[in-house]
Order: C-alpha cells, then sequence, then structure tokens
C-alpha cells in the first residue's frame, strides 16, 4: 500500500463517525457510543491501519504518562484562560465557587472528542444541581474551537490551552510517535487547529476539582477512543457534596 493510500485511510479512521443521515446514535451512554465509532470505523478500513494506531498508543502508554500526569489527591495547577468569546477566565476562581470539571479534548477534527463534548453538555444540568461547573479546555486555536461548539451545536465555551501550556504542567502532553506524524502534520493539518508547528497532543484528560484546589477524580487514558463516562464524573461529585 503506497504512503499517500496508507495516510488517506488512517485520517479517515481518526476522522469517521457513525452517525446516520445527520442523526445521533440513540445510546446515552458514552462508552456505547465511542465503541460504535470505533466499530464502525473497523468495518470500514483494513487491519494494518488499525495496527499502526495501536502501536502508536502503546508507544505513548509506554511512556508512563498515565501515571507520572497529576492524580487524584494532588493540587491542582491554577492558569488564567482565554475562552472562543475572547473573556478570561482565571481557574481558581472559578473552582473557589464550587468543584469544577476540567476536560481536555484534542480537536474538532476528533469524533472521540465531539461525542463527549456532546455527552457532557447533555448532562450539564446535573452538574449544576452539584454546584459544578464544566471548564473545557484545548490546543485548539480559539475561532476553531467556535467552529467546533457551533457545528456540535454545543453551549460550551473552550478555554485555549495555547502551546499546550497548562497541559504541559499536568504531565498530560505527548510528542506524537513518529509513524503518525505525517498523518497529524499533512493530512490532519494540525498546525492550522493548533497554531503551532509542534506535533504533540494533550491526553484526553478528565479532572474533577473541588473548591479548594484538590484533585478529587482523574481519568488518564493514553488511549484516545477511551473517555471519561458522564456518569463516573457525577459520582465523584456527588462524593465531594457529602463531604
Amino acid at each position: 500500500m503506497n504512503a499517500i493510500r496508507k495516510f488517506t485511510l488512517l485520517t479517515l479512521i481518526l476522522t469517521s463517525s457513525v452517525c446516520v443521515n445527520g442523526q445521533e446514535p440513540a445510546e446515552s451512554n458514552l462508552s456505547t457510543e465511542l465503541k460504535k465509532i470505533a466499530n464502525e470505523a473497523a468495518k470500514r478500513f483494513p487491519a494494518e491501519m488499525f495496527a499502526v494506531m495501536k502501536k502508536a498508543t502503546d508507544e505513548v502508554r509506554g511512556t508512563g504518562i498515565e501515571k507520572s500526569a497529576k492524580q487524584v489527591g494532588d493540587r491542582a495547577l491554577d492558569a488564567e484562560l482565554i475562552g472562543w468569546d475572547g473573556k478570561t477566565k482565571r481557574l481558581s476562581e472559578l473552582w473557589s465557587d464550587g468543584p469544577i470539571v476540567l476536560m481536555w479534548y484534542r480537536g474538532g477534527w476528533c469524533p472521540y472528542c465531539n461525542a463527549q463534548l456532546r455527552a457532557m453538555q447533555k448532562d450539564l444540568d446535573k452538574l449544576g444541581d452539584l454546584g459544578a461547573k464544566l471548564v473545557v479546555l484545548t490546543p485548539e486555536l480559539p475561532e476553531k474551537a467556535k467552529q467546533t461548539a457551533e457545528s456540535n451545536d454545543l453551549n460550551i465555551v473552550a478555554l485555549h490551552d495555547q502551546n499546550n501550556a497548562l497541559a504541559k504542567k499536568y504531565g498530560i502532553v505527548f510528542q506524537l510517535p513518529e509513524a503518525i506524524v505525517p498523518l497529524y502534520r499533512d493530512r490532519l493539518k494540525l498546525a492550522e487547529y493548533n497554531g503551532t508547528e509542534a506535533m504533540e497532543l494533550p491526553l484526553s484528560a478528565t479532572y474533577v476539582i473541588d473548591s479548594t484546589g484538590v484533585i478529587r477524580y482523574a481519568f488518564l487514558d493514553a488511549d484516545y477512543t477511551k473517555r471519561a463516562e458522564p456518569s463516573e464524573i457525577i459520582n465523584a461529585l456527588k462524593k465531594i457534596e457529602k463531604q
């Protein structure tokens, strides 16, 4: 298989979705939807393409990033970030009013990220009932994040983590394995999304931070097809509420 066809298929694997005729999957369970996205891609593309992606994921996991990143019990790190709406927010001011759900997404080009964003929006009222706020971070440029929100019909304003500065402090940034760099650089045009030539991404990490600035829940997985289940996040918030 020539290189052009190889990376075209890899691009389709990363950006394929299971929506049919513009309709979203009926299941509300996020993990179920994520599996559907992955299974649909597996039916459409050759196994060798998935082998490349799996090897890359294994390389990222092999760095130990899941264990070296910020963990439950650690102090959360503060930052002042700007959203695509032009407003600046300081994280410590947000969590001082109540717990926050700090969630990174890789970019609007990622169907798994979009599925997670839609799932979290569905539960915004539940988060609010527990006194919590959803804080979404992304390396995407503000204008790209706005496009992501609009294309997914989201009421979520993403904060721009420029050059993954905060993600690096949390220890969740990794260099893209060499085998998939051409895909992200040449096909997905990652630099156009992030405003930097750096071939790096954050894990799709999710943290629950209490009002004292302590991490009470952490989801860290090198596999980009896996995400924190909203129900687990809500359970973590309920534990905080009881204390």
